[in-house]
């Protein structure tokens, strides 16, 4: 088993070209699944539909919730398709196994106003204030996701014509605009921030940290949050959150679902379109508030 999962990690990596924080999720899961494989005395060509069934139910009896029983199904649907490939069984054992049902929750956005109280909490007059300005303003300029902020480089973005190259999820990449106060942010931050920063060292990096290296996502994920309670945000603040808030106030001012689309990075544009619920929820919500008979 063992050895299969690392194949099938080595494939995931090398063939399809997932990004490492995707293989990481991919390997947590199977991890859990190996242990419990392990526990029945399983070897992978004697998993049967039932053991994967089996494997669910301890899922939920672990309080996971169904999105993320769901996920850990789409994970092994990937890891028996691939053995089924390379002849390590001869049935595919989750083939037929039906996801489970979940409400899909609309995601969580800032209003207009938020945004802007969160714009004005880093102190600009500091050196890593200054970064996270930026950091902040070009997250909710383009939309990008946390992983693709932070692995920016100098080279990927291109000021003159206000847009920047993004490597996205699956390898793929993408140019998104830059709107201009982000642009004037994240150029006073090289100017002023990043040489002080980086000691005269060098980087390829546009966002560095006090070692010389991209600034980690996590950290810039908690840096983000402790800039949401100042804020007085009513809701905890994740770099996700501003993604959000880029699709549904750009679609909120007229924006296409297809142009929303290739900014975000999405592969099917089904995924976008969970943004028009988020827009015509609010347009019922402004209907109720201000109708006579509503």
């Amino acid at each position: 088993m063992e050895a299969q999962i690392r194949s099938f990690l080595n494939y995931l990596r090398v063939e399809k070209g997932l990004s490492p924080n995707t293989i990481h999720a991919y390997r947590r899961d199977m991890a859990k699944f190996e242990v419990f494989a392990t526990k029945q005395k399983l070897k992978v060509d004697q998993i049967e539909r039932t053991h994967v069934v089996d494997f669910l139910r301890t899922l939920y009896l672990s309080k996971l919730d169904s999105r993320s029983v769901a996920r850990h199904l789409v994970t092994l649907r990937h890891f028996f398709r691939f053995c089924f490939t390379e002849g390590v069984i001869r049935e595919d054992p989750a083939i037929n196994i039906q996801s489970p049902k979940f409400r899909q929750a609309l995601p969580e956005f800032l209003s207009l106003q938020e945004v802007e109280r969160l714009l004005q909490q880093p102190d600009i007059s500091t050196t890593a204030g200054l970064r996270d300005k930026a950091m902040i303003e070009l997250l909710y300029s383009t939309g990008l996701r946390v992983s693709e902020l932070c692995g920016l480089k100098t080279s990927d973005l291109q000021m003159e014509v206000g847009c920047l190259r993004c490597i996205g999820k699956g390898n793929k990449e993408r140019l998104v605009p830059v709107g201009r106060r982000a642009l004037e942010a994240v150029q006073e931050y090289m100017r002023k921030s990043r040489p002080e920063i980086l000691h005269e060292r060098s980087s390829p990096y546009i966002f560095v940290s006090r070692t010389g290296k991209a600034i980690n996502r996590i950290v810039f994920w908690k840096t983000l949050g402790d800039y949401g309670r100042k804020a007085g945000l009513r809701k905890g603040l994740t770099p996700h959150m501003l993604r959000h808030s880029f699709a549904t106030h750009l679609l909120n001012r007229g924006a296409d679902l297809r142009s929303v689309q290739m900014m975000l990075g999405h592969a099917d544009i089904s995924t976008t379109q969970i943004y028009t619920h988020v827009v015509e929820e609010r347009l019922k919500q402004v209907y109720k508030a201000h109708h006579p008979r509503a």
